[in-house]
């Protein structure tokens, strides 16, 4: 069975010169760039409403987006996102196997670029997948993109797309799952407290991290496999997951 896993990417990017090198453009580049000529015709101010981010920040986005330049200074996606996730997942350190699992399993859901292979080669921007811009006709991200990233799942042959992205992510791909198309099921990670069932946004993004390194460090080829992870105290709680969702729980620490 063909297995993708979808993930969310993380605000906070970076510029590195290190292995792992990209080894490819993204698959939906095209479109990315519609989407930076529509960012390019936006006043500073606007493009600060639209990010809902600090001045300090608004200035650094918006002196990025007056240079970005899609095919230069690029760094694999794995690498480039900065955050608790990506501190977990490691892939700086994972070994050839590893990183040839990660780049074949993982995808990145991202506003901008769609979504992405792990070493993909990407630049520094800030759009979240929420972002009311409207691209093409289309309103806002969502409808811009509609169901090109679920189709472009089927089209690699997926079979079962597991689900770790946040909800905003999570959106741009799922209510797409069709009849004889990829179907999806969703890991949770929680935490028990006081006996009910509770998802700590620090926590989750640690947990997905480690979710999807712990398979890269397996090579984990099905959905049976996937109920063995029991890293940072979770197991999977059989009475909470079903067919479609597989969620695992640790003790209040």
């Amino acid at each position: 069975m063909e297995i993708r896993i979808i993930t969310s990417p993380a605000k906070k990017m970076r510029v590195q010169d290190a292995p792992p090198w990209p080894v490819r453009e993204p698959a939906f580049l095209d479109r990315a760039q519609q989407i930076v000529r529509a960012l390019k015709g936006l006043s500073r101010d606007q493009a600060q409403a639209l990010w809902n981010c600090s001045d300090r920040l608004a200035d650094l986005n918006y002196d990025r987006l007056r240079e970005m330049d899609l095919a230069r200074g690029v760094t694999s996606a794995a690498i480039a996102y900065e955050g608790i996730q990506y501190t977990h997942m490691a892939p700086e350190v994972m070994d050839e196997r590893e990183l040839a699992w990660l780049d074949g399993h993982l995808r990145i859901l991202s506003g901008l670029y769609g979504v992405l292979r792990p070493l993909d080669g990407v630049v520094p921007y800030r759009l979240e997948m929420k972002a009311r811009l409207s691209v093409g006709g289309a309103r806002d991200l969502y409808a811009f993109w509609s169901d090109s990233l679920y189709e472009s799942l089927a089209a690699e042959g997926c079979d079962l797309i597991v689900n770790v992205a946040s909800v905003e992510y999570a959106r741009a791909v799922t209510p797409f799952a069709r009849p004889g198309g990829p179907q999806v099921l969703t890991c949770l990670f929680g935490v028990l407290r006081d006996g009910r069932l509770r998802q700590p946004a620090t926590e989750a993004k640690a947990a997905r991290g480690t979710f999807i390194r712990w398979c890269a460090e397996r090579g984990v080829m099905s959905p049976a496999e996937l109920r063995g992870f029991a890293e940072r105290g979770y197991s999977l709680d059989e009475a909470r997951s079903d067919e479609a969702t597989l969620v695992f729980v640790r003790g209040e620490r």
